[in-house]
């Protein structure tokens, strides 16, 4: 399986771009990251790492691994969870890398729970919505879910295989319709095969979010 962790800043991801694509487009993606950097500020990953290198994660897999080149998707990809875990609105992503972005965006973020509706429920109904996304706002989900799921190890037992089971169940298909990425899952699956049966008392745990809340100062919701 491979792994997306070596642009863990923006120097070393600016410098893998300016390889592949056109100075303009290096310098758009550049202001979407500085603009999500100061969104998202102090959060950290689950495992403690800044939260910026999850966006960059998710853009490696995009560039380096599936190839896009579109600077508008590269962009989503980046700024994929302003709009959940900060106080960003979809209209000041608009207005700031335009319509299209936004509306990208807008497809990958999780709504807040509707009334006599938890979370758990608003996240299964947003993934099973993802079927009827747009192909590029699935590409921007594909390469965000690639980049939590390859360090799967780091997370507690139960919520390894919960958030495993919630990738296979709404992820993988997805994947199926992308070559590049119906490969890379598919050596996923094989990697983390052990997380398929049921653990200890034949609990599989939830298959809710292992993140923090939206928005907090601590882990933001990268899972």
């Amino acid at each position: 399986m491979e792994l997306f962790a070596n642009w863990h800043s923006w120097p070393q991801a600016e410098a893998g771009l300016r390889d592949r694509l056109p100075a303009h487009a290096v310098t758009k993606v550049a202001r979407a990251v500085a603009f999500a950097a100061g969104q998202h500020g102090d959060q950290r990953r689950p495992g403690g790492a800044p939260y910026t290198e999850h966006l960059l994660e998710t853009l490696e897999v995009l560039v380096r691994g599936a190839g896009v080149t579109d600077p508008d998707l590269l962009c989503a990809a980046v700024l994929h969870d302003v709009v959940e875990d900060t106080a960003c609105t979809v209209a000041q992503v608009a207005e700031g890398f335009g319509p299209r972005v936004a509306g990208l965006v807008g497809w990958v973020t999780i709504p807040p729970p509707g009334a006599g509706q938890d979370k758990a429920a608003a996240k299964d109904a947003y993934l099973r919505g993802l079927r009827r996304a747009p192909r590029d706002a699935i590409l921007v989900k594909l390469a965000d879910r690639a980049s939590n799921v390859q360090t799967l190890r780091n997370l507690a037992p139960a919520r390894q295989r919960a958030y495993y089971a919630q990738t296979i169940e709404h992820i993988v298909p997805l994947a199926g319709r992308e070559p590049w990425f119906r490969y890379w899952y598919a050596s996923w699956r094989a990697e983390f095969a052990d997380l398929a049966t049921p653990g200890p008392g034949g609990a599989r745990g939830s298959a809710g979010s292992p993140g923090a809340p939206a928005g907090s100062a601590g882990a933001a919701g990268a899972f």
